[in-house]
Protein backbone atom coordinates (compact mmCIF):
# COMPACT_ATOMS: atom_id res chain seq x y z
CA UNK A 1 0.00 0.00 0.00
CA UNK A 2 1.31 3.59 -0.77
CA UNK A 3 2.59 5.79 1.83
CA UNK A 4 0.31 9.05 2.38
CA UNK A 5 2.60 12.62 2.19
CA UNK A 6 3.38 13.15 5.68
CA UNK A 7 2.64 17.08 5.37
CA UNK A 8 0.10 16.99 2.87
CA UNK A 9 -0.23 21.08 1.60
CA UNK A 10 3.51 21.36 1.81
CA UNK A 11 6.28 20.54 -0.35
CA UNK A 12 9.93 21.29 0.49
CA UNK A 13 12.74 22.46 -1.53
CA UNK A 14 15.28 19.31 -1.89
CA UNK A 15 18.58 21.05 -2.98
CA UNK A 16 19.89 24.60 -4.60
CA UNK A 17 19.64 28.52 -3.79
CA UNK A 18 16.49 27.38 -1.79
CA UNK A 19 17.11 24.84 -0.41
CA UNK A 20 15.06 23.40 2.55
CA UNK A 21 12.54 26.53 1.95
CA UNK A 22 8.65 24.68 2.69
CA UNK A 23 6.20 25.91 0.10
CA UNK A 24 2.31 25.60 0.49
CA UNK A 25 0.60 23.49 -2.11
CA UNK A 26 -3.23 24.40 -2.87
CA UNK A 27 -5.89 21.14 -1.87
CA UNK A 28 -7.37 20.60 -5.52
CA UNK A 29 -8.35 16.72 -6.06
CA UNK A 30 -5.99 15.23 -8.03
CA UNK A 31 -3.18 17.00 -7.22
CA UNK A 32 0.12 14.97 -6.54
CA UNK A 33 3.07 16.30 -5.86
CA UNK A 34 6.17 14.21 -7.00
CA UNK A 35 7.42 13.20 -3.97
CA UNK A 36 10.89 13.72 -2.53
CA UNK A 37 12.91 10.59 -3.25
CA UNK A 38 11.78 10.79 -7.00
CA UNK A 39 12.18 14.79 -7.25
CA UNK A 40 15.85 14.07 -6.04
CA UNK A 41 16.46 10.62 -8.82
CA UNK A 42 14.86 13.27 -11.02
CA UNK A 43 17.30 15.97 -10.87
CA UNK A 44 20.24 13.70 -10.38
CA UNK A 45 19.68 12.79 -13.90
CA UNK A 46 19.51 16.15 -15.05
CA UNK A 47 21.98 18.13 -13.10
CA UNK A 48 24.43 18.14 -16.14
CA UNK A 49 22.06 19.74 -17.98
CA UNK A 50 19.41 22.46 -15.70
CA UNK A 51 22.14 24.87 -15.30
CA UNK A 52 21.12 27.88 -17.59
CA UNK A 53 18.07 25.57 -19.22
CA UNK A 54 14.91 26.96 -20.50
CA UNK A 55 12.64 24.65 -18.71
CA UNK A 56 8.70 24.27 -19.54
CA UNK A 57 6.77 22.76 -16.52
CA UNK A 58 3.79 21.89 -18.00
CA UNK A 59 0.63 20.46 -15.44
CA UNK A 60 3.06 22.05 -12.63
CA UNK A 61 0.10 21.72 -10.22
CA UNK A 62 1.91 22.26 -7.04
CA UNK A 63 5.65 23.49 -8.94
CA UNK A 64 7.44 21.00 -7.03
CA UNK A 65 9.35 20.27 -10.25
CA UNK A 66 9.59 23.86 -11.75
CA UNK A 67 10.76 25.41 -8.57
CA UNK A 68 13.20 22.36 -7.76
CA UNK A 69 14.55 23.13 -11.16
CA UNK A 70 14.79 27.09 -10.57
CA UNK A 71 16.40 26.59 -7.64
CA UNK A 72 19.34 23.99 -8.35
CA UNK A 73 20.12 27.17 -11.44
CA UNK A 74 17.33 27.00 -14.40
CA UNK A 75 17.53 29.98 -16.16
CA UNK A 76 14.30 30.26 -16.79
CA UNK A 77 11.25 27.82 -15.76
CA UNK A 78 7.70 28.54 -17.05
CA UNK A 79 5.47 26.78 -15.32
CA UNK A 80 1.55 25.87 -17.00
CA UNK A 81 -1.28 25.22 -14.42
CA UNK A 82 -5.24 25.31 -15.65
CA UNK A 83 -6.34 25.06 -12.01
CA UNK A 84 -7.23 28.65 -10.84
CA UNK A 85 -6.52 27.75 -6.92
CA UNK A 86 -3.27 26.06 -7.80
CA UNK A 87 -2.34 29.37 -10.00
CA UNK A 88 -2.94 31.61 -7.47
CA UNK A 89 -1.05 29.22 -4.37
CA UNK A 90 2.13 28.82 -7.48
CA UNK A 91 1.81 32.86 -7.56
CA UNK A 92 2.14 33.05 -3.88
CA UNK A 93 5.03 30.72 -4.02
CA UNK A 94 6.71 32.74 -6.28
CA UNK A 95 6.40 36.01 -4.75
CA UNK A 96 7.52 34.12 -1.89
CA UNK A 97 10.83 32.73 -3.28
CA UNK A 98 10.89 35.67 -5.59
CA UNK A 99 12.08 33.55 -8.36
CA UNK A 100 12.18 36.16 -10.92
CA UNK A 101 13.06 33.85 -13.67
CA UNK A 102 9.88 31.51 -13.17
CA UNK A 103 6.45 32.51 -15.18
CA UNK A 104 3.48 31.38 -14.59
CA UNK A 105 0.99 30.55 -17.35
CA UNK A 106 -2.74 30.33 -16.20
CA UNK A 107 -4.00 28.37 -19.47
CA UNK A 108 -4.06 24.12 -20.51
CA UNK A 109 -0.90 22.54 -21.79
CA UNK A 110 -2.74 22.75 -25.25
CA UNK A 111 -3.98 26.25 -25.45
CA UNK A 112 0.44 26.89 -24.06
CA UNK A 113 1.72 25.16 -26.68
CA UNK A 114 -0.60 26.44 -29.58
CA UNK A 115 0.94 29.61 -29.04
CA UNK A 116 4.48 28.99 -27.84
CA UNK A 117 7.13 30.32 -29.59
CA UNK A 118 10.03 29.20 -27.29
CA UNK A 119 12.23 26.09 -27.55
CA UNK A 120 12.73 24.25 -23.84
CA UNK A 121 15.98 22.34 -23.21
CA UNK A 122 14.04 20.26 -20.57
CA UNK A 123 10.49 19.74 -20.58
CA UNK A 124 8.40 18.13 -17.58
CA UNK A 125 5.05 16.26 -18.48
CA UNK A 126 2.99 15.03 -15.39
CA UNK A 127 -0.81 15.35 -16.58
CA UNK A 128 -3.48 13.79 -13.95
CA UNK A 129 -3.08 10.22 -14.75
CA UNK A 130 -7.18 10.08 -15.44
CA UNK A 131 -6.69 12.36 -18.09
CA UNK A 132 -4.36 10.39 -20.49
CA UNK A 133 -2.92 13.30 -22.41
CA UNK A 134 0.96 11.90 -23.05
CA UNK A 135 0.47 11.19 -26.31
CA UNK A 136 -0.78 14.30 -27.35
CA UNK A 137 1.09 16.57 -25.93
CA UNK A 138 4.03 14.34 -26.87
CA UNK A 139 2.67 15.09 -30.29
CA UNK A 140 2.13 18.88 -30.07
CA UNK A 141 5.76 19.52 -28.62
CA UNK A 142 7.03 18.43 -31.97
CA UNK A 143 4.54 19.60 -34.24
CA UNK A 144 5.09 23.17 -32.52
CA UNK A 145 8.82 22.82 -32.27
CA UNK A 146 9.07 23.48 -28.79
CA UNK A 147 11.71 21.03 -28.01
CA UNK A 148 15.76 22.29 -28.93
CA UNK A 149 17.48 18.90 -30.50
CA UNK A 150 18.94 17.40 -27.56
CA UNK A 151 16.08 18.62 -25.05
CA UNK A 152 15.55 15.80 -22.22
CA UNK A 153 11.82 15.37 -21.08
CA UNK A 154 10.63 14.47 -18.03
CA UNK A 155 7.31 11.67 -18.15
CA UNK A 156 5.71 10.53 -15.08
CA UNK A 157 2.81 8.05 -15.48
CA UNK A 158 0.95 5.17 -12.98
CA UNK A 159 3.18 2.65 -12.33
CA UNK A 160 0.49 -0.06 -13.65
CA UNK A 161 0.49 0.97 -17.03
CA UNK A 162 2.51 0.59 -19.91
CA UNK A 163 4.45 3.91 -21.40
CA UNK A 164 1.85 5.78 -23.52
CA UNK A 165 2.87 6.27 -27.71
CA UNK A 166 5.40 8.93 -27.80
CA UNK A 167 7.32 10.43 -30.56
CA UNK A 168 9.29 8.07 -32.15
CA UNK A 169 12.49 9.88 -32.05
CA UNK A 170 12.35 10.62 -28.04
CA UNK A 171 14.99 8.07 -26.85
CA UNK A 172 14.14 6.58 -23.18
CA UNK A 173 17.63 7.08 -21.22
CA UNK A 174 16.20 6.29 -17.71
CA UNK A 175 13.26 4.58 -16.15
CA UNK A 176 12.09 3.93 -12.39
CA UNK A 177 9.37 2.90 -10.21
CA UNK A 178 8.35 4.12 -6.83
CA UNK A 179 5.45 2.52 -5.53
CA UNK A 180 2.31 4.20 -8.00
CA UNK A 181 4.77 6.45 -9.88
CA UNK A 182 6.68 5.62 -13.25
CA UNK A 183 9.13 8.43 -13.96
CA UNK A 184 11.30 8.33 -17.13
CA UNK A 185 13.31 10.57 -19.01
CA UNK A 186 13.48 10.72 -22.41
CA UNK A 187 15.88 12.41 -25.06
CA UNK A 188 14.62 14.03 -27.75
CA UNK A 189 16.97 12.53 -30.18
CA UNK A 190 17.06 14.08 -33.73
CA UNK A 191 19.55 12.01 -35.41
CA UNK A 192 22.69 14.67 -34.91
CA UNK A 193 25.51 14.18 -32.87
CA UNK A 194 25.98 16.56 -29.78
Amino acid sequence: MAKQNKQVGQLRIIAGSWRGRKLSIAEVEGLRPTPDRVRETIFNWLQPFIGSARCLDLFSGSGALGFEAASRGAEQVTLVELNRSAVKKLSENQALLRAENCYIEHQSAQQFLASNTLKYDIVFIDPPYNADLWTEIGRLLVERETLIDGAHIYLECSSKSDLPKLPEHWQLIKDKKAGEVRYCLFLNDVGETV
